[in-house]
């Protein structure tokens, strides 16, 4: 074992990487000469995870406690301290993972820039560990983890005040240090021979054959010689961790017939582990890898497992529900099932708890991945397969899988933009993955439907809305850039019940800074016409100038009337002729309104129960609401007018 020595115990969860372990405790300590960013790499499988976890187990005061730190190296462990910012990469954006960093430390910016000014002010330094890099994002093919190197951990490994280790892919390991002053970072990769620790594959190798952790009772797992001299073998041949791991699933998920002197059937690599396998146990490598192939393919946590037929037998091109049926036994030492229990928040009990699938581990998936003829083309057969899969074609009825993660797959496919024409995929769809799928397409390739939603998805993101709301934001959107049938699309063939309908939108340059509501008396015996009243800059076309300005034709506010229900500009009414609702008939109004700078609230005066609840990206400017339940809003960019569903039958027409 590479720098120690037989005197002291091997880390529990890790068995060995001593080297390793003394300069991560190094870091930790501060130690005079360490360096305040480490980076931990190595190839997929190396390993690099488990030193990660057993070293945060030695800085996490309740896991130290069950740790025999007396028999450890001393070198190896590091000193009580708090315990570091740890924020998982694994799923999230770039912007996720800094706002983690930034609610940890209680850092009162609104913007990113802020997050490094406040942490370059800080007193006393901070220390940041971050994992999982090579799983960041809720989308594999937008490439998140280069995002987040380039985006949060290159600044953060900038920034004086934070002691950083970040674990990371070895072609992003040299761009985060790049830049940075002589000897303020350290990379530590785990195949290099300095960091290597082959002994540590033969332990890990005969734990994972012993009973006494979990193993079956074998032949060549009870009888200690035997065992002892195929854990050897197979950590010598392995090459890494994840080797040893796929050595052993496959002979204890299978043992019949096999030989532990015989180390024809022991891998020296991870796609050697699957054709071995597979001739161990009279397959074709070919037909274990189109089983699996999904797996190296799907997104998020993996795929439902009642997919699995359907999507492999897309991939080979015929039927492999045979190989399935009888197949555990061939792809189970590469599979992990996960159960997921479900939200409740969809329609019809969609998202249920249900059984995942997913790949024991990436580098899997790129050796899956790495022998298929044209991924792309793979990923063009799953993304039709889970089109015919969508029940009617109703996105609401879709499988939870199918609804929020077929972005990911067209967008591998190279046709997310031929997608994004349906808005009822926009509503039911997980806002997060489609709009990090979304954010990756060129936009000049992008139609309008797809640019409305990519502008929209920041407030969708950002309230967690269920689709009734984000049917409600996005209705909204639509009008505003002048696509009203997909905002029609939206209220008449979802069945869904909207809290407003947007009934018209007016863009106005340098925006709207006040609004009210009245009416325009008509001519006699005629009805009076809803009125909205804009105030806007002067020179607006159309606009008239009103106050002091109207009289002495000074520049001044101007205003523009606008029907209120009905859409169009009313060029010729009489500014003098508008009636105001009074106080009286604003009180006695079954709708009451409250404003925030970002938020406006309708409420029902009789229980104070919240009806309808609206967000913008841009402050508001100004709102009002009729006494019949119309909401008049202005922001920076213009005006628009929401009717009020709660209002009923009462609200105008």
């Amino acid at each position: 074992m590479t720098g120690s020595t037989e005197d002291y115990a091997p880390h529990p969860h890790i068995g060995g990487r001593t080297a390793a372990l003394r300069a991560l405790a190094a870091w930790r300590a501060a130690a005079p000469g360490a360096p305040r960013v480490v980076v931990l790499t190595g190839d997929a499988g190396s390993g690099r995870s488990r030193l990660l976890t057993g070293f945060l187990m030695l800085c996490e005061p309740e896991y130290r406690k069950q740790l025999p730190l007396d028999a450890m190296d001393p070198s190896t462990v590091p000193p009580e301290l708090p315990p570091p910012a740890v924020p998982s990469a694994e799923g999230l954006t770039a912007a996720q993972v800094l706002w983690l960093i930034a609610d940890h430390f209680g850092l009162r910016a609104t913007g990113v820039e802020g997050v490094y000014a406040e942490l370059a002010a800080l007193d006393e330094p901070v220390t940041v560990v971050v994992p999982d890099v090579d799983r960041a994002g809720p989308v594999r093919a937008a490439d998140e983890p280069a995002r987040l190197v380039r985006e949060v951990l290159a600044p953060l490994a900038a920034t004086e005040t934070v002691r950083l280790m970040a674990e990371v892919p070895r072609p992003l390991a040299a761009e985060l240090v790049e830049g940075l002053p002589p000897d303020t970072a350290q990379i530590i990769d785990l195949d290099e021979p300095e960091w290597a620790d082959p002994d540590v594959l033969v332990r890990f190798a005969q734990a994972a054959l012993n009973p006494e952790f979990g193993a079956p009772e074998l032949p060549f797992t009870v009888d200690p010689a035997v065992r002892l001299a195929l854990g050897a073998a197979i950590g010598r041949r392995a090459g890494s961790p994840l080797g040893v791991q796929l050595a052993v699933n496959c002979i204890l998920m299978a043992p019949e017939g096999f030989d532990p002197a015989d180390e024809r059937f022991l891998p020296t690599s991870v796609g050697a582990a699957l054709d071995l396998h597979a001739r161990r146990l009279g397959t074709d490598s070919q037909t274990l890898r189109m089983l699996l192939a999904p797996l190296a393919l799907a997104e998020a946590e993996g795929i439902p497992v009642q997919l699995w037929a359907r999507l492999a037998s897309a991939v080979a091109g015929h039927d492999m529900s045979p190989a399935i049926a009888g197949g555990m036994l061939l792809a189970g030492p590469f599979v992990q099932p996960v159960e997921v229990p479900g939200s409740g928040a969809e329609s019809d009990g969609a998202d249920e708890g249900r059984t995942l699938l997913r790949l024991l581990h990436p580098a899997l998936a790129e050796e899956i991945r790495a022998g298929l003829p044209n991924v792309a083309a793979a990923q063009t057969q799953i993304a039709m397969s889970l089109l015919e899969a969508v029940p009617e074609q109703d996105w609401g009825k879709a499988d939870p899988y199918v609804r929020d993660h077929i972005a990911g797959h067209t967008l591998e496919a190279g046709l997310l933009p031929q997608l994004l024409t349906d808005p009822g995929l926009f509503v039911h769809a997980d806002p997060v993955p489609l709009r990090a799928a979304v954010e990756a397409v060129p936009l000049e390739q992008l139609g309008a439907p797809a640019r409305t939603y990519l502008r929209t998805a920041p407030l969708l993101t950002r309230t967690q809305a269920p689709a009734e709301l984000r049917a409600a934001f996005l209705e909204t959107a639509f009008v505003e850039d002048g696509l009203p049938e997909y905002a029609e699309a939206i209220r008449e063939r979802l069945g869904l019940e909207l809290p407003w309908q947007t009934l018209w939108s007016l863009p106005v340059n340098g925006g709207v800074s006040a609004v009210t509501v009245g009416s325009l008396p008509g001519a006699e015996g005629a009805g009076a016409t809803p009125v909205a009243v804009l105030v806007v800059p002067p020179g607006t076309p159309g606009a008239r100038p009103v106050g002091a300005g109207a009289e002495t034709g000074e520049s001044g506010p101007a205003a523009l009337v606008h029907g209120l229900v009905q859409p169009g500009l009313l060029d010729d009414a009489d500014l003098d002729r508008i009636v105001r609702p009074s106080e009286e008939e604003r009180a006695a109004a079954p709708l009451g309104l409250s404003r925030g700078g970002d938020y406006l609230r309708v409420w029902n005066r009789a229980d104070q129960e919240v009806v309808a609840a609206l967000i913008s990206d841009t402050p508001f400017t100004a709102a009002d609401l009729s006494p019949d339940g119309i909401l008049l809003v202005a922001t920076e960019r213009g005006a628009k007018a929401l009717r009020i569903r709660a209002a009923g039958a009462e609200i105008a027409s």
